[in-house]
């Protein structure tokens, strides 16, 4: 060993990660160039941010070019870049540790997809360990861009650690040399390599030379004609530009001049990873100026609930030494924000509107963006709610609906908007809430997800409908002809006495209403109440939390128990005020408002034996 010479272990994670990859990837391996590649592009796009804010860049007149050599007799592969190259503590940062949480996410989604991680790999940040899959020696020249970098190498088996040495005569970048495992020389090939160029980095912002001759001739699709790119150009772009594996489920390609001068291309994926459980995406729509990278992620290009889409924008009014910090207070970015998300969202319509079946399976996946979009996109939530899909009172179980139907189908002078917060259909389907709009053929929208409570208290109206909850008190309703006969005034302006009288402060007041059809009472709540899914979150979240909602108790006054109860006061008042106590906690159990349902068992047994005629 050489006096320069320094070894170190891997650490378990790495060595865990480096396993995987290994034997994990069996029928992916080519992924590896791709990789490789792109962090060779990703090198040089570095280099011409520091270029545009540094006086002083190691060997300024070194082309931006990668450069791949092949060699079968020895059986080597090596990809050179002109990049950033690295000093000895990022060698160590980038090469030897666990850099990024990204790669430990990699491992646990790994674990828990059964070890067959091959269309996670591109996520994650770790594709230079992709060169074990096919090297067993990886050999990395490097130098830095700074005036005082290092000459090194480092050097790896891939299995128990690596050495750095100080090797004098290299330029500015890495120079990856991968010694190919004995099965893998198919990639000291140069007809493979060419192969695997077109086919993965055929878009690349860089020369890519193999051999001395340039492969890939860079085109900027979002600069073409859309009438001259072909179906599978732009899959191939949005799979390169977005590390994608999927196909594209939407397209937006367009150019304008004014306010600014925008090309775009960008894409929705038919896939949702944050659905899919690998955590909050970052941003995949990166910002150009005349093809040159401004920032691959760039904050405030689009609104934080688009981050789903994938793609380029390119704009030629940007300066291109703009930088991330000044990016994103620049009033030209917040124009881009404003003119690309109102593109996007009306793609989004025209699509919905062109194939409903298509976007209803697209919705299904991504519904959760657009739903965080009406509640903190304020300058858009007008037009995104027509983006919002739901099922309703009448559509079919599984099929949705949204607000523009439900307003073309509204009755007459109807000005509001019903709807209703629950679980399930099933559960909403047997709310005695819903007896009165089904009755009078008003549509009430059903509401499933635990988010929608916000997503409504966000818009709160649409087409200057208010939004109404059937749940809440102060529902106007006309009246309906009911069959059966009901109580007179007096008698119900008795009972209902009664009951205010007996259930005390639990309850701001009991009347008669048109609410009911089959049911013989309904709790209605405050219009600022919650849902019981918003309480059971809220409780979830605080242990200590209580909200404690004093309901309006309505009666049917056609109801065979009601009316019974009306007699049963006066000729057994022990008993009618077990009744009037059960019936009020059926009414809260059906709102989700019961507590504690101790007193209401007990209550429950005392009316059975009652019924039974056994004495208590």
């Amino acid at each position: 060993m050489s006096d320069t010479k320094e070894s170190h272990l891997f650490q378990a994670e790495i060595k865990q990660l480096l396993d995987l990859v290994v034997h994990s990837l069996y029928t992916d391996k080519e992924i590896f160039l791709r990789e490789l590649i792109s962090n060779a592009s990703d090198a040089m796009e570095k280099l011409r941010h520091i270029e545009a804010t540094e006086k002083i860049v190691h060997d300024p007149t070194l082309p931006l070019e990668i450069h791949l050599t092949t060699d079968e007799e020895a059986g080597t592969l090596t990809i050179a870049d002109h990049g950033v190259g690295m000093t000895r503590e990022e060698l160590v940062s980038h090469l030897g540790t666990i850099a990024h949480s990204g790669t430990k996410a990699f491992l646990q989604a790994a674990k828990e997809s059964g070890g067959t991680p091959a269309s996670m790999i591109g996520q994650f940040g770790v594709g230079f360990y992709s060169a074990f899959m096919v090297a067993d020696k990886v050999t990395v020249l490097t130098r830095s861009w700074r005036a005082d970098g290092e000459e090194l190498q480092w050097t790896s088996d891939g299995v128990s650690g690596y050495e750095i040495d100080d090797i004098p005569g290299q330029t500015r970048g890495v120079k990856l040399v991968l010694h190919l495992k004995e099965d893998q020389r198919e990639y000291a090939k140069e007809s493979r390599i060419k192969q695997l160029i077109e086919t993965y980095s055929n878009f690349v912002g860089f020369p890519i030379l193999l051999n001395g001759t340039r492969i890939n001739e860079v085109e900027a699709l979002w600069l073409k004609h859309k009438n001259e790119i072909s179906v599978e150009q732009y899959q191939a772009f949005y799979q390169f530009a977005g590390k994608a594996f999927d196909e594209p489920a939407y397209r937006l390609h367009f150019s304008a001049d004014a306010p600014l001068a925008i090309n775009a291309l960008v894409f929705a994926p038919t896939e949702n990873p944050e659905r899919m459980g690998f955590g909050k995406v970052e941003g995949g729509v990166a910002l150009y100026c005349k093809k040159v990278m401004i920032d691959s992620e760039p904050k405030g290009l689009l609104p934080e609930w688009l981050r789903f889409m994938k793609g380029v924008v390119d704009s030629a009014d940007l300066p291109l030494n703009i930088s991330r910090e000044t990016m994103q207070d620049s009033a030209l970015v917040r124009k881009l924000n404003n003119v690309i998300s109102k593109r996007i969202i009306r793609m989004f319509e025209k699509e919905a509107e062109a194939d409903p079946e298509k976007y209803r399976g697209f919705y299904l996946k991504f519904d959760r963006f657009f739903k965080e979009g009406i509640a903190t996109d304020y300058a858009n939530r007008e037009t995104l709610a027509k983006l919002l899909r739901f099922e309703s009172s009448l559509t079919d179980p599984g099929a949705l609906c949204g607000f523009t139907d439900y307003v073309a189908r509204a009755k007459g002078e109807q000005k509001e908007i019903y709807y209703l917060v629950g679980a399930s259909r099933e559960s909403l389907e047997s709310s005695p809430y819903l007896e009165a709009f089904k009755a009078r053929g008003l549509e009430v929208i059903y509401f499933m997800d635990v988010v929608d409570e916000y997503v409504v208290d966000s818009l709160r109206e649409f087409d200057g409908k208010k939004l109404v909850s059937i749940r809440h008190a102060g529902v106007e309703m006309d009246d309906h002809a009911t069959e059966g006969e009901a109580l007179d005034d007096a008698q119900t302006e008795s009972l209902c006495g009664f009951l205010k009288e007996e259930l005390g402060e639990k309850v701001v007041s009991v009347a008669s209403g048109k609410r009911l059809v089959d049911s013989p009472v309904i709790a209605l709540v405050p219009a600022d109440a919650m849902s019981p899914q918003m309480r059971q979150m809220m409780k979830a979240m605080d242990e200590n939390y209580k909200d404690e909602v004093k309901v309006e108790l309505e009666i049917n006054p056609r109801h065979p128990l009601v009316k019974k109860l009306a007699t049963a006061k006066d000729a057994n008042p022990e008993l009618a005020k077990l009744v009037a106590r059960q019936l009020f906690d059926n009414a809260l159990i059906a709102a989700g408002l019961l507590e504690d349902a101790r007193d209401t068992i007990s209550r429950m047994n005392t009316l059975m034996e009652s019924a039974l005629g056994h004495p208590k």
